[in-house]
């Protein structure tokens, strides 16, 4: 039985009148879910919906947001979330990529249509749960389509690694529009726990909802690990102490062992997982385990369940331990492909395998290194760079709380290094200190030529912190301090 709708329907036949979701609303409980589940399923069909048409379902991590979900999954629609209070453009691009004519409404009770025909059947979408429009880093955003059958494997798989139970109490502010929130949400509630889902990342707030909802597991981006450094310690120290939080889950950016070194002082008593994973391969791809951390420090750790990797140089052939080329992965929760680009699709598959676009390495225990994004490395003056490294350099120094690299064309040398810090409270940090403190540490070539100062990254919509974000302000002419 792979069909979400219904593997949330046997949670709530078990756990019956136990809280499934909370919201600043209030709270559902397992039979509620169910109830308004399939209310949205019945309106689905009753208005014609074809198997495996895909709805727009419009969400907001609020509680009705998963009943909606539900339904649609119960009358063999396919899901295509898009945040509630996204930009008309951004919504209408998805509508015509789509060619949805079913929307739930904000009530998640009923259905609003608006078109008379169903899109053509794609054979992409037979079976399929999902489909997400992945953020992308360069041009429109793309169509991922996960099965049902892909999608519920790795739930499962990722349950034998983290072992969510009735007892859990998960934190989801991640917004449920993409992977890493949407997985966190769906494995407490078949496990029987308990999803609090809050709509907005404000540190000090969800700090304290960390305690006040007794919070067992919570999912976050490492940005927003790091904007709790950032805290005044005279706010952070009360949160910090006393509540329950067991376990902290991160992942979707580069973790990095110095924050990992920061939390375990602010936070002894809470492990942290980190893991790797892409929209495309169903998330969790990679875990890094707190008992772990001293011995592979500095990598995403080693595969979970299921899954196979290489590191392939451009011509496809597999490189040796230590040798550095892209990230592949094989298994049985990759994506079906996207959404009406076979070409996309054909050439994001390399021999079975996914290409992730992360260059990384392997180590001589078998974790991974990653070492970049292929198209992300930077040419400064024909010597290439890779910004991830320069972030993690800059990240060692103990006034810095955050960085970013970029490169930005130059008539010169082609790109130059723009570095954005986000100092740590207090710190004070001296740019002519930063500089001579860096080169000590890295090749010459590798330093950054510009130093920008501000309160925190840039970030998408994922809350993922934004490299070409960062090189278009610079490009637009930086609007915060220059070093």
């Amino acid at each position: 039985m792979d069909n979400l709708g219904r593997l949330l329907l046997k949670s709530a036949a078990q756990f019956a009148d136990a809280p499934a979701l909370i919201d600043a609303r209030g709270s559902l409980s397992y039979r509620e879910l169910a109830a308004a589940g399939s209310a949205v399923a019945q309106a689905l069909r009753a208005n014609g919906l074809a198997p495996d048409e895909p709805v727009l379902v419009p969400v907001a991590n609020e509680a009705r947001d998963l009943a909606a979900l539900a339904g649609v999954w119960l009358a063999g629609g396919v899901a295509v979330p898009v945040a509630r209070h996204a930009p008309a453009p951004a919504v209408e691009a998805v509508r015509a990529a789509t060619g949805v004519r079913f929307s739930v409404t904000n009530d998640a009770a009923r259905v609003t249509e608006t078109g008379d025909r169903p899109p053509p059947k794609r054979a992409l979408l037979k079976g399929a749960a999902l489909i997400v429009f992945t953020s992308g880093s360069t041009g429109r955003p793309k169509g991922v389509v996960l099965s049902q059958r892909a999608f519920a494997g790795k739930l499962e798989a990722i349950d034998s690694v983290l072992d969510f139970t009735q007892r859990t109490r998960a934190l989801v502010v991640l917004q449920i529009t993409f992977i890493f929130g949407m997985w966190v949400m769906l494995l407490t509630l078949l496990k029987g726990g308990t999803a609090c889902l809050h709509a907005r990342f404000e540190a000090a707030a969800i700090l304290a909802a960390l305690k006040e909802q007794r919070i067992s597991d919570a999912a976050f981006v490492p940005t927003m690990l790091r904007r709790f450094l950032s805290l005044d310690e005279t706010v952070a120290g009360p949160l910090l102490t006393g509540g329950t939080l067991q376990r902290i889950l991160t992942g979707g950016e580069p973790f990095g062992r110095e924050l990992g070194a920061h939390l375990a002082q602010l936070m002894p008593e809470v492990q942290v997982v980190d893991i790797y994973g892409l929209t495309e391969t169903c998330s969790s791809d990679f875990f890094l385990r707190a008992g772990e951390r001293a011995e592979l420090a500095g990598t995403i750790g080693r595969p979970g369940p299921g899954v196979e990797f290489r590191i392939a140089d451009e011509e496809g052939r597999e490189l040796s331990v230590a040798a550095p080329g892209e990230l592949q992965i094989r298994s049985p929760f990759v994506m079906n492909g996207y959404l009406d680009e076979p070409e996309l699709t054909r050439t994001a598959f390399a021999e079975g395998y996914f290409r992730t676009g992360d260059l990384a390495r392997r180590r001589g225990d078998g974790a991974v290194e990653l070492a970049g994004r292929i198209k992300e490395v930077i040419v400064r003056g024909g010597a290439k760079v890779s910004p991830l490294e320069l972030d993690q350099a800059l990240a060692q120094h103990p006034g810095v709380a955050a960085a970013l690299t970029t490169g930005v064309p130059d008539p010169i040398m082609g790109e130059r290094i723009h570095a954005l810090i986000v100092p740590r409270a207090n710190a004070g940090i001296d740019e002519q200190e930063l500089r001579g403190w860096i080169a000590g540490r890295i090749e010459r070539f590798k330093c950054p030529d510009v130093y920008h100062f501000a309160a925190e990254l840039p970030t998408g919509r994922t809350g993922k912190i934004d490299r070409n974000a960062l090189r278009e302000q610079v490009l637009r002419g930086y609007p915060l301090m220059v070093g």
